[in-house]
């Protein structure tokens, strides 16, 4: 038999026949929370969801249990106005810290998801030295409900490690921690916008002068990236800040180089009047 197939409707794209079968199929984004729901289902059935510090059951992987959560510090309100170093006075709202009248920081803020104390410390030890990279979407999450406002406009950068210390332990906690919050705020990550320049002894055990004498002259900023970092909104991420030395260095150099506001996050923050008094602390400042 000769001649064409006859015509039926409409073809194309948009044809019925086309939309019929498209609606048939199943949407990209339904299939692929399918898919995780499935593969969390087959993880937690192989690997059974454990706290991440204790090791007690819990009902979702990558989280703590009851006891280690309610051992965690949240700073709250009322804080200082420049700091955010909490007051335990209401008197106090709306006041700015001692530390900050005697010394005006070079910072526009600092957010710390919790205060140092042995459970945070955990945390920060199991990532930084234990390779729990697993940990930082967590930590990330924790930091991230006390940054307001951080949002596309923002460039968030990471304290640096020295390239040697870099190479032994192959990752830098902040950076991976600013990766996280990158994805959770849709702001803009800048990896390698700061660099140490040399190689400082560890940290951990100094105070407040010897860390600043440590530190001094050993940030620098990346000469490829003034660009991006000129009048711009940045978020300097570490995973614990201490003394504040190198955190100071870090803004000061960024400061220079054109930067409109530096905000300081963390995810722990070593306060002595503010320890957690529930529970003996281990006394050991962390280093870098």
């Amino acid at each position: 038999m000769g001649g064409a197939w006859p015509v039926i409707g409409p073809t194309g794209r948009n044809s019925p026949a086309n939309q019929a079968l498209a609606a048939r199929r199943p949407c990209p984004k339904v299939s692929r929370m399918v898919f995780r729901k499935s593969f969390s289902a087959l993880l937690d059935a192989v690997f059974p969801p454990r706290c991440a510090l204790c090791g007690e059951g819990i009902s979702a992987q990558a989280g703590l249990c009851v006891a280690c959560w309610s051992n965690l510090v949240i700073p709250g309100e009322p804080s200082c106005d420049a700091c955010g170093r909490p007051f335990d006075s209401e008197a106090l709202n709306g006041a700015t810290c001692a530390p900050c009248l005697a010394k005006p920081p070079r910072h526009d803020g600092i957010a710390a998801a919790t205060l140092y104390n042995d459970t945070s410390r955990k945390l920060v030890l199991a990532l930084k030295h234990g390779n729990r990279i697993a940990l930082a979407p967590m930590m990330a999450r924790l930091m991230g409900a006390k940054l307001d406002g951080i949002d596309s406009d923002w460039l968030i950068v990471p304290v640096p490690l020295h390239r040697w210390r870099l190479w032994r332990r192959g990752f830098n906690q902040a950076a991976i921690l600013a990766s996280e919050l990158a994805k959770l705020s849709g702001a803009r990550h800048c990896v390698d916008a700061l660099v140490r320049t040399k190689m400082t002894p560890p940290l951990g055990g100094l105070g407040a002068k010897a860390r600043a004498r440590a530190v001094s002259g050993v940030i620098a900023i990346n000469p490829n990236r003034l660009e991006r970092l000129n009048h711009a909104k940045v978020l300097l991420v570490d995973d614990v800040m201490t003394s504040g030395a190198t955190s100071e260095a870090c803004v000061k150099e960024l400061k220079k180089a054109g930067v409109q506001s530096v905000v300081i996050g963390c995810f722990a923050r070593v306060l002595d009047e503010a320890l957690d008094t529930r529970q003996p602390t281990k006394r050991k400042t962390p280093g870098t």
